[in-house]
């Protein structure tokens, strides 16, 4: 299952030398993978510092870099195993950078309800207010101050330049943009290309409608602002998220679908919260489909599963495809990143290395396995590691990783620093992959990840993919390379999940076509494993055997690691006390592809008079 790479690597570092009298263009074939973080709230977001948090964006910056720092918390040295190479800082727009006042003794905030909270411990019970404010639009007017959080804002930004190192790590400026109508997610965040960014940023007060969010982006964009914003937790949307109807109600028509596009190219797919890809009830064939599942829903509702046909990505894609049939116009394009949505400065994505992720309320190992209540209302348990997020870009810069989300030449990881790639064309084979210029001849001959498929030429049968896949050094081996299918027929969503290259020399049952397990290593006493199964690299070169060209559809790559231990695990060896009931000791970590898109020619399509999802007659 090993293949060439056509990659130097020295010193655990691997990159694509250049050909000898190259010119500066930029040759897609040598963009690297460029692993960061895109989600991250630190003691200027309302929440964090209810939740005790006290570290700062500048400390944020310096823990993504590999840099050791002091857990406001605890008091605790904690300290990236592996460092990133980009990060971004997205505290809440609503009440920004607010909340130290509260303590500040010379402060006119000094003696508000929120502040006697704050200072008498009582930090959760100050967030449900918060929180509860933002959920019905009636902000705490002592909070709004517009003059200090304009002050906080300029000073973000600073920060995040003072961090920018153009070719060795680079910063993002970004905000997040937190609308919660009636308890219900509809979070994104909103990123900037440039060094300045806008004097102003968009709460949730301004307005909780994503087309207003929109207006917002459109208007910084006219101003010299490109950006573009990326929503998250949709799994606790409570199907807000990806529903097919506006803000207003009304079916999705192709002019929103469009406007969708130009401000939202891609979507967050796993983070603390729980994972987004799909839930076992809507995908019941998908053996992986119930992953990182414990969290349930949003604001202070623990226990509460909300409505889930429109709260995943993978429901989403299909969807997306059924409306591009249908007015021409797909909603969901998007391209996939994953994230952390930490609220203590650092995006703990290492399992082995993981400290918690919201202060106070989960910052020991003995809290978060003994805490049975906690913030949002779920136990700490229900948490997992962040996400994390590779770009293949032309280089280390805001404009590289910039541009490159844009495009969706993007992939996200449940943690792990897992290496994905993958094209989409008509006639890729063996040889492509095995060759030298294997990347070389992707780019050449198809598309990238995030892209639609050429259209097909004469005598095609069926798109084929080239795909490759490379462990984390610090993680598991891989078990399986998968393909995601999605298409609509007649009014229904329709999934398929292709196991296309596996590890072990397993064979498919005969009958079932079922992939055994790749089995587990995973020593519960003393939270270990061997790689001893599993493969370091999987390759494959796969092409559709259901393929149907008249049908509009959608495809996406999903990695599968073997079973390496939860953190939770190793908190319960740790402290020499049974991982709690329900809780599982081993997880199979993994990675998730942007989509690929076929369209038929139209003289191939029977235009079927429904809205995806509504089964409602098209006007």
């Amino acid at each position: 299952m090993l293949k060439p790479l056509g990659l130097a690597v020295f010193a655990g570092f691997w990159f694509i030398a250049p050909a000898a009298g190259q010119d500066s263009t930029p040759d897609p074939a040598l963009r690297q993978v460029y692993f960061g973080e895109q989600h991250l709230h630190t003691m200027n977001s309302p929440d964090a510092f209810s939740f005790g948090t006290r570290n700062t964006p500048d400390e944020a910056y310096r823990f993504c870099k590999g840099e050791a720092i002091t857990k406001s918390t605890t008091g605790e040295v904690v300290q990236k195993s592996t460092p990133y190479d980009w990060c971004a800082v997205t505290d809440h727009a609503e009440y920004l950078g607010m909340m130290p006042l509260l303590l500040d003794e010379n402060s006119p905030l000094r003696d508000t309800p929120i502040s006697r909270l704050i200072a008498g411990g009582e930090g959760e019970a100050a967030f449900q207010q918060i929180i509860t404010s933002a959920s019905v639009n009636d902000p705490l007017t002592y909070l709004t101050d517009p003059t200090v959080m304009s002050q906080v804002w300029e000073e973000q930004k600073a920060a995040a330049n003072r961090h920018y190192e153009p070719g060795t790590f680079t910063t993002l400026i970004a905000f997040e943009w937190s609308s919660q109508p009636m308890s219900q997610n509809l979070h994104h965040n909103v990123f900037f290309r440039d060094s300045a960014g806008p004097d102003a940023i968009f709460s949730s007060f301004n307005s909780t409608k994503r087309e207003d969010l929109w207006t917002y982006q459109e208007v910084q964009r006219a101003m010299g602002h490109e950006n573009f914003s990326i929503p998250h937790n949709a799994n606790v949307s409570n199907s807000l998220m990806y529903a097919t109807t506006t803000s207003y109600g009304t079916p999705i028509d192709k002019g929103w679908a469009e406007r969708s596009n130009r401000n939202t190219p891609a979507t967050e797919i796993v983070q603390t919260k729980g994972a987004s890809e799909t839930h076992p009830a809507l995908s019941p064939k998908d053996e992986f489909a119930n992953f990182e599942m414990g969290f349930k829903h949003l604001l202070g509702s623990g226990g509460v599963l909300g409505k889930i046909d429109n709260s995943f990505v993978r429901r989403a894609l299909i969807d997306g495809v059924g409306f591009q049939e249908m007015i021409g116009a797909n909603p969901f394009k998007y391209g996939i990143v994953s994230g952390g949505d930490t609220h203590n400065a650092f995006p703990d994505n290492e399992e082995f290395n993981y400290t918690g992720v919201h202060g106070n309320t989960d910052k020991t190992p003995e809290i978060r396995l003994g805490s049975t209540g906690s913030v949002a209302g779920e136990a700490p348990i229900a948490f997992g590691t962040p996400g994390a997020t590779g770009v293949w870009a032309d280089e280390n810069t805001r404009e590289g990783i910039f541009d490159a989300i844009v495009r969706k030449e993007t992939f996200g990881t449940s943690g792990p620093l897992i290496r994905l790639r993958a094209f989409g064309g008509w006639s890729f084979t063996a040889d492509d992959l095995q060759s030298d210029d294997w990347v070389s001849r992707g780019y050449s001959n198809g598309v990238h990840m995030g892209l639609d498929l050429p259209a097909m030429p004469d005598g095609a049968s069926a798109p084929t993919f080239m795909i490759w896949a490379m462990k984390d050094p610090e993680s598991g081996n891989l078990d399986r390379i998968q393909v995601v299918k999605g298409w609509y027929r007649d009014g229904h969503a329709f999934e398929q999940v292709y196991d296309v290259v596996w590890s072990d020399n397993r064979t498919p049952d005969a009958t079932t076509g079922v992939l055994p397990p790749v089995g587990n290593t995973v020593d519960a006493s003393t939270a270990t494993y061997t790689n001893s199964i599993g493969d370091s690299q999987l390759s494959a070169v796969w092409s559709d055997p259901d393929f149907d060209p008249s049908q509009h559809a959608v495809y996406y790559v999903r990695v599968i690691e073997i079973p390496t231990p939860r953190w939770s695990t190793f908190d319960a060896v740790q402290l020499g006390v049974a991982i709690p009931d329900g809780t599982p000791v081993s997880i199979q970590e993994r990675a998730w592809s942007s989509p690929f898109w076929y369209t038929p020619d139209p003289s191939l399509v029977n235009r079927r008079d429904y809205y995806p999802g509504l089964q409602k007659k098209l006007p």
